[in-house]
């Protein structure tokens, strides 16, 4: 087969109409094979011809999307040096845009013979290996493109492709837990009748099921095991044949943004599902392991490891952030996706040892006039020494707010000593976030994610129940500030039923009302239930998927939480662009947010130290909120009090004096989600309000 020069650039098989252009970076190769394979599983190798800039590349004509294809790089195997090369092994393509097939593991996937670390095994992996596929870059997009929802008016749901709809009876049974499914009319009316505006997938990078999970029946389920940086996952697609998942993926984004709805992807950038020493030789291990991996500095056998997975990706070579930024360009301008959740991001600041938020990567993203454009959301810790960075992240950075979680957790759990704390989270976090210049958007707001006790089960658990996945109930967080109101799961005892449904009506309330953006974890709306279990990473089952028929029951919750997103939406007070600060607002000579005793007099600061102060009321003025509408005038929006009791008594409140305002009318009772009793109060009535319970007062005049 006759091969032409071609050209270095760009990385990867890109498909002109005419041919294909292969382009592999390998500073350690002395030698590449591209590996083409046919229907039948027969292969043909044919050598790379040029080698520019430590890329080898070559174009063949002829060649047309469909094709798979993989590398053989012929140079050194010198582990103690970090070189790993093995031409015996089939390797993916870095920048392959789609993935065939799975892995059946095999000994000969590995470069060593099992039980012996220290040989070389020469066993031909192709036959057990994954293929990459040239694909069909051309889509009819017709006018769509990213959407750009400002932050403030930003509403996350955090969302399983698979989980969301295998179970969905709305959606026919062939598209149920793909892409296809996702972007069903069922699943997106769902999304809008919620009130959320971007929905944040979960890994559909290409990934890997680790050989022990498969070896145990289990599969790596949250997909954090990627292999493939540019692929969408091909097991989420209804027709992911010959890189059908591309096309399959560019539809459903294209039906989530005519819906109004934004595409964030969580993106796992730290490390690939290759492993340690002892792991397969999948991709970059064998194509160039010291520009792909950080290795210890004494013995470069062994790999440098941040994430408890194995390796780090080597954030310090010019060649990894290439791939990193190039990817994340490659999923805006081709893929059309509106922002990104970077997993572990603290491993991405580590050039050296510490967490650095001048390294490199930043002044990239900071410079990239794509990428800069997009939401970027920072995981914002790794397992390293110095790894927890809530707060410390450069601005035009985002991050997932722990601090925010475990605050607004230990609150309505009834911890007596969370109450400043829990107020500067409710406030949007300006002490995590305001001295670098940053907003309110800054902080993610999120009481329950993935990783953890979904709603319901953070209101049913005081202890994980983790055993189905096999580990003697080792793995996962033991501490998860969570509360079973009285009994320890399934529960038929009236009282704690309604005790469970009125505190998740709290967390959801807080949460949604809370300065900064909102995250909504998948089938929390719905009373998504994993029966205790806080670590579902391996559960693709009926453990963590919804179970859709249950979801009718909860209705009310699902009714409730729209009627939040709602408020937001509706009231620019619950979403301010500025932090507040103790100046009077507008015309008003109150400030712009107001902490109240029970009584209805303002907190002191004796209150806030001590611990047996746990409610609150909390006083949002809206007569001038000290930021400009679209045409540059001050907003005036209405005022609202909210009242908080997590306490296990009624508490008689007392609203404050007509000054903050005259009358009020209830807009969010947690303990009457329907509002059947709702009415009007007036300044220094009393309220009693019932234990466990928030209640939300709107200033009519």
């Amino acid at each position: 087969m006759k091969i032409w020069p071609g050209s270095p650039y760009p990385l990867g098989a890109t498909y002109d109409g005419g041919g294909v252009n292969f382009a592999l970076f390998s500073e350690a190769a002395e030698r590449v094979e591209l590996c083409l394979f046919g229907d039948d599983g027969t292969e043909t190798r044919i050598d790379l011809p040029e080698r520019e800039a430590m890329v080898w590349h070559g174009y063949l004509p002829r060649i047309v999307p469909g094709q798979r294809y993989g590398y053989r790089v012929h140079g050194p195997y010198d582990p103690a040096n970090g070189l790993r090369c093995n031409p015996s092994k089939l390797l993916l393509d870095p920048y392959a845009k789609a993935i065939d097939g799975h892995y059946e593991w095999n000994e000969s996937l590995f470069s060593y013979r099992f039980g012996d670390p220290g040989s070389f095994n020469d066993d031909d992996s192709a036959p057990y290996a994954m293929k990459s596929v040239v694909i069909n870059p051309y889509f009819d997009w017709a006018n769509d493109r990213p959407l750009h929802i400002p932050f403030h008016q930003t509403v996350i749901y955090e969302a399983h492709v698979k989980g969301m709809t295998a179970q969905n009876p709305r959606i026919p049974e062939d598209v149920r837990g793909t892409y296809s499914g996702l972007a069903h009319p069922a699943m997106i009316q769902h999304f809008k009748d919620l009130g959320v505006t971007a929905v944040e997938l979960m890994p559909v990078h290409q990934f890997v099921h680790d050989s022990t999970l498969v070896e145990r029946g289990l599969s790596n389920y949250w997909g954090y095991n990627t292999i493939g940086f540019f692929a969408p996952h091909n097991d989420y697609a209804s027709f992911g044949g010959h890189g059908g998942q591309v096309q399959e993926f560019k539809s459903m984004v294209k039906a989530l943004h005519a819906a109004g709805i934004e595409v964030i992807l969580d993106v796992v950038y730290n490390h690939t599902a290759e492993g340690n020493h002892l792991g397969p030789t999948l991709s970059f291990k064998g194509i160039d392991n010291p520009a792909y991996y950080r290795l210890v500095g004494d013995d470069k056998q062994y790999y440098y490891d941040t994430t408890g997975t194995g390796n780090s990706l080597n954030v310090r070579h010019h060649e990894s952030l290439r791939l990193i930024m190039d990817s994340l360009r490659y999923w805006v301008t081709e893929m059309h996706v509106d922002g990104f959740r970077f997993d572990l991001a603290a491993s991405l600041a580590r050039e050296f040892h510490e967490v650095d938020r001048l390294a490199a990567f930043f002044d990239l993203v900071n410079q990239d006039p794509v990428v800069s454009q997009v939401k970027l959301i920072a995981e914002p810790w790794d397992v390293g020494d110095g790894g927890y960075q809530v707060g410390g992240f450069p601005p035009l950075w985002t991050e997932w707010n722990g601090r925010y979680r475990d605050s607004v957790r230990d609150f309505w759990r009834g911890e007596p000593t969370s109450l400043g704390e829990f107020a500067s989270r409710f406030a949007g976090s300006s002490d995590l976030y305001e001295i670098d210049g940053r907003r309110p958007i800054a902080s993610i707001n999120f009481v329950t994610a993935h990783d953890g006790f979904t709603l319901e089960d953070l209101v049913s658990y005081n202890e994980k129940h983790n055993d189905a996945n096999g580990e003697d109930n080792r793995d996962g967080d033991s501490h998860n500030r969570s509360w079973n109101c009285g009994v320890e799961g399934p529960t038929d005892d009236s009282e704690v039923v309604a005790l469970r449904e009125r505190q998740k009506r709290n967390f959801l309330a807080t949460l949604l009302l809370s300065q900064g953006v909102p995250m909504i974890a998948h089938g929390d709306e719905l009373g998504r239930t994993q029966g205790g279990n806080n670590n579902v990473y391996a559960q693709d089952n009926e453990i963590s998927w919804i179970d859709w028929s249950e979801a009718r029951h909860h209705d009310v919750l699902t009714v409730f939480t729209s009627s939040l997103t709602r408020l937001r939406a509706d009231h620019p007070i619950f979403r301010r662009r500025r932090f507040f600060t103790g100046e009077p607002a507008g015309d008003s000579n109150l400030p712009g947010i107001a902490w109240l005793r029970h009584n209805g007099t303002p907190m002191e600061e004796n209150d806030w130290e001590a611990g047996a102060t746990r409610t609150m009321a909390v006083f949002l003025n809206g007569h001038g909120i000290p930021e400009p509408d679209a045409l540059g005038e001050p907003i005036v929006d209405d005022s609202f009090l909210l009242l908080f009791n997590p306490t296990p008594e009624e508490v008689e409140f007392t609203l404050p004096e007509p000054a903050y305002g005259q009358a009020w009318e209830v807009a969010v009772d947690t303990a009457d989600p329907l509002l059947a009793k709702a009415g009007t109060i007036k300044a220094q009535e009393g309220v009693p309000l019932p234990p466990h319970a928030m209640l939300v007062l709107r200033c009519q005049y």
